[in-house]
């Protein structure tokens, strides 16, 4: 990055190009109102919101979700204001986001944010909604918000967490760290600190708290630690900014001092690219937010779009193809480290599964990705088919696009070939609010709930800046 401050710039350099950074992140935070948010972001918004709803739905009856009910009860935590989703219990804000944050991450299936620079690996910034949401729904809840101020701080913790995701330098996710888990604490942060109305001073304050609890390692994926992250991000927002209301002393330039989250998380990060830039474009708008298909890591997608519809053009039967190979540039095998997956956490990971189970089933859903599907004989045999290798054409595209090569050696002598840029649920390729209501009603069937709930759920999510309050969508999404 041309503009970057590294790790070798002076302090007086450091110090000036980032000067007053964390107080502008928490002026935008303080100072802009629903009016201020695009209507096309509201309604982008609106389809995450619902997406994160359903997905804390099948969530909750996932292992983790069990485990997490589990550490939770045996705390004696007693009764509190917010809703943990998918369980019929309240507890305190910064435990039922917790809760909702592991569960909306536990299969992998929420939305991702998208890459600008070339340099940035595209889908593998943060996942806005998973840290956000579940923290400006605790703390909504149990301030007596009404539906436009829980709206607008989720849109405002969103919009912090993916500027600052764009500005560090990409050394940060590289060499380990896992974005949602990290820059996903200041979203948190950001939403709970609107919602309990803190001043500029007090706000600074949250996000250096923030700051020093924001932590997350890539190693993790395709573990339950992976959703964990998420909800402890979403958590640890939430007691950021508690600790600030209450007075806590914390310093008041967190993210740009020589000491702080840009220099000690990435070793640098661009100022440009977050500087004058929340709210312009808002993020959700520009370069927009990928909604998932598939519960897989967002690498994964293009592929599996591109391999669906060329099992549909070609009438592929699985028992007629001899070999696929699967080309993509260098970063994404960095994320897509399980090439023999025996889990179905792992399976997430993994191009060569996904690409099988299409190839097997015609589809990749909560269903497929079970521990018992990705062990199956044939499953296994198909996965050892699938070679994922580095292709310099999809490097050549750069980072910022998850360019996928797809070659078929069938059994008779041909080769199906296909290539995509993006997936379905991508800005390129986005679902409607329908589509989206779909998906929701699929989660929600798996997590047990019958149609006409979930179809209400769909209804006041449509609607949910005009909600006076939150309590009847709440009392919806619990478990009767």
């Amino acid at each position: 990055m041309k503009d970057a401050i590294d790790n070798q710039s002076s302090e007086n350099a450091w110090t000036e190009a980032g000067s007053g950074m964390t107080s502008e992140v928490a002026e935008f935070v303080r100072g802009t109102s629903l009016n201020d948010v695009p209507a096309v972001v509201v309604e982008n918004g609106k389809k995450s919101i619902l997406d994160g709803f359903g997905l804390a739905l099948s969530g909750s009856v996932a292992k983790s979700g069990e485990l997490v009910r589990k550490h939770l009860s045996a705390q004696s935590l007693g009764d509190g204001p917010s809703t943990v989703l998918g369980w019929n219990r309240n507890l305190a804000p910064r435990f039922a986001a917790f809760a909702n944050g592991v569960g909306i991450h536990a299969d992998d299936y929420d939305d991702t944010q998208l890459a600008v620079a070339k340099d940035r690996v595209y889908g593998l910034l943060t996942h806005p909604t998973a840290p956000a949401l579940p923290a400006a729904l605790a703390v909504g809840e149990a301030r007596g918000a009404n539906g436009a101020d829980v709206m607008l701080a989720y849109h405002l913790g969103v919009e912090v967490e993916c500027k600052i995701a764009e500005a560090i330098d990409p050394r940060h996710y590289r060499t380990g760290f896992h974005a949602t888990a990290t820059c996903g604490t200041f979203a948190a942060a950001s939403a709970a600190g609107r919602l309990m109305g803190l001043d500029q001073t007090t706000l600074c304050r949250a996000l250096s708290i923030a700051g020093s609890q924001s932590a997350g390692l890539r190693e993790n994926f395709g573990t339950m630690t992976k959703p964990f992250h998420a909800g402890r991000a979403s958590e640890s927002g939430v007691v950021a900014a508690e600790f600030a209301e209450l007075g806590w002393t914390a310093s008041e330039n967190i993210l740009e001092a020589m000491r702080g989250f840009f220099r000690a998380a990435g070793g640098g990060y661009d100022p440009a690219a977050i500087r004058g830039k929340l709210g312009a474009p808002w993020t959700f708008d520009n370069p927009g937010v990928s909604i998932k298909p598939h519960p897989s890591g967002s690498l994964t997608h293009p592929g599996m779009t591109e391999m669906l519809d060329l099992i549909r053009a070609n009438d592929i039967k699985a028992e007629d193809v001899a070999h696929v190979r699967v080309g993509t540039n260098s970063n994404m095998p960095n994320a897509l480290i399980h090439h023999q997956p025996t889990t179905e956490l792992q399976a997430k990971f993994s191009m060569e599964f996904c690409m099988a189970i299409l190839l097997l089933e015609g589809r990749g859903g909560l269903p497929e990705f079970t521990d018992e599907v990705v062990n199956r004989e044939d499953v296994q045999a198909m996965i050892k088919k699938v070679d994922f290798v580095v292709d310099d054409r999809a490097e050549d595209a750069g980072y910022h696009k998850m360019t996928t090569y797809i070659d078929i050696e069938m059994k008779d002598g041909r080769t199906v070939s296909g290539m995509a840029d993006f997936g379905k649920g991508s800005p390129a390729n986005p679902m409607s609010y329908d589509e989206v209501a779909d998906k929701f009603r699929e989660n929600a069937e798996f997590a047990g709930w019958d149609r006409s709930r979930a179809d209400r759920v769909v209804e006041m999510v449509a609607d949910f800046e005009t909600q006076s309050d939150l309590g009847d969508l709440m009392a919806l999404v619990r478990t009767a």
